[in-house]
């Protein structure tokens, strides 16, 4: 089949790209017959694609414990034989510096079930002549296997690439994700004789995923191996893994995913022993990024105040006796199973003003500004902005401002029961931030947006505007009211 892959290849070809660095992977066996014997006379169509598209740098992939082959038929010398005539296939119709790798790509389950087989096709290939031998052998791991398997495995193969001359082969690892070992072993590998792993940049690939270049080098990096960090622009790893994510999904990557997860430069614990000693490594200080301060109960107040100071700049409200009473209104709410979220500018900003805070002008800024991103979320705005507009206009002008009797008589009074009772004004107070005496569209529909952030599948106008006046505006009047009394 012509796969997506040739095509994309042939558009590189006509716009000039530089192949010299490039590979592509052949299958070693073309067919396999119905007696579990390979078919040895033809070449595998990946070469003859490599040579038609003019890819010199060859992967060969080969198994020496596949179940559909009978190794009796197929023994050692047979696979050894056919090893060197396509390395001189390659270097006669690729190219005769061509960088070939042979990938054993089931060895693992060979170094349990036939280990004798795996040393002595190593052994070949590491013995052969230099103007003949690969440039290295690669392997990789399904995720089933425990990294002190895979270390010692691999230190037993480069001991015998050594003995055998081939000192500068390289080995190469690769590891899939089964069981959330996958970094791990592939540290492992690299401690115990391999110099190197193919991975794409991020976790995406076969199987579950596997263990990227990414994590990988930036595990090296805080170890302390200053080679990686004279060899790659590490500092732009994390931008450029997160566009690879983009590109490849077209989300952006799991939050949670280290490295280049939106999480990853947490800071959840507000106690000096989880804090970065100035002696460690830090991966927010090496990327030239701030950690984020995750807004949980488990923050300190000064964690807060610089959350704040962060998103709004600095204001003389943002203090740790502020932040010490909104760790107070969080835990108030997981009492009585209210699960809020308190990171993005809206969430805050409503934490803030629930706590006795007074939203500034850069607060409603913000959240004026972050404009809902689902439809659904837009509609229920827009049927509310409807009902707005039909009181803004009974004055005979558009002006987003409605006076306080008019917000009042369209939306406030089925929570509140006397609109000329002290507790009524000085709440409507409360939600005129800029203190004009009358009501914005773009001060109320700060709650209306934290609502629906907050609560995403509510079904209908009139519900997102019960939830925006009781969970949000109605706890905001309160500690106006409070602070009157």
């Amino acid at each position: 089949m012509t796969r997506l892959g040739d095509t994309f290849i042939k558009q590189l070809h006509e716009k000039g790209e530089d192949f010299t660095n490039l590979y592509a992977f052949s299958e070693f066996l073309e067919s396999i017959d119905k007696d579990r014997v390979p078919d040895t006379k033809t070449v595998p169509i990946g070469m003859k694609k490599m040579k038609e598209l003019g890819i010199k740098n060859a992967i060969i992939e080969m198994d020496l414990v596949y179940r559909g082959i009978d190794y009796k038929k197929f023994k050692v010398e047979a696979i050894n034989d056919l090893l060197r005539e396509r390395l001189r296939w390659i270097r006669k119709n690729l190219a005769k510096d061509a960088k070939v790798f042979i990938n054993l790509r089931d060895l693992p389950d060979g170094m349990v079930k036939k280990p004798k087989r795996i040393f002595k096709v190593i052994r070949f290939l590491s013995s052969l002549p230099k103007d003949e031998r690969p440039f290295g052998l690669v392997t990789e791991e399904s995720g089933k296997y425990l990294p002190e398997q895979l270390g010692v495995w691999m230190k037993a193969i480069r001991r015998e690439m050594d003995a055998c001359g081939f000192q500068d082969g390289h080995l190469l690892i690769h590891v899939h994700n089964q069981w959330g070992l996958q970094d791990s072993t592939q540290l492992e590998c690299l401690a115990n004789g391999a110099n190197g792993i193919w991975a794409s940049l991020i976790i995406q690939g076969a199987s579950m995923g596997h263990s990227c270049s990414t994590v990988m080098l930036l595990n090296l990096i805080r170890l302390g191996n200053k080679k990686v960090l004279k060899q790659y622009n590490c500092t732009a790893l994390r931008e450029a893994a997160q566009e690879v994510c983009r590109i490849t999904t077209g989300h952006e990557p799991w939050p949670l995913q280290v490295v280049y997860g939106e999480r990853a430069l947490d800071m959840v614990f507000g106690m000096p022993n989880f804090t970065p000693d100035k002696k460690e490594f830090d991966m927010a200080t090496f990327f030239g990024e701030r950690h984020v301060m995750r807004m949980t109960t488990l923050a300190s107040p000064k964690m807060i105040v610089d959350r704040l100071t962060f998103l709004f700049g600095k204001d003389r409200q943002f203090t740790e006796e502020r932040g010490q009473r909104m760790l107070e209104v969080m835990l108030e709410d997981l009492h009585k199973n209210r699960k809020e979220e308190y990171m993005s500018a809206v969430g805050i900003a409503l934490l803030f003003d629930r706590s006795g805070g007074s939203l500034t002008e850069k607060m409603s800024d913000a959240i004026a500004a972050e404009e809902p991103k689902r439809v659904h979320a837009q509609q229920l705005i827009d049927e509310i902005r409807a009902m707005w507009d039909e009181w803004d206009l009974r004055d005979g002008k558009r002006d987003d401002k409605l006076e306080f009797d008019a917000f009042y008589n369209g939306f406030l009074a089925p929570y509140f029961g006397c609109y000329r009772c002290d507790e009524t004004k000085l709440a409507l107070k409360a939600i005129d931030m800029d203190e004009d005496g009358s009501v914005d569209w773009n001060e109320f529909c700060l709650y209306l947006k934290w609502a629906i952030r907050q609560y995403p599948e509510t079904p209908t106008a009139e519900e997102l505007l019960s939830i925006a006046f009781r969970k949000g505006l109605i706890p905001a009047m309160q500690d106006e009211v409070l602070k009157q009394a």
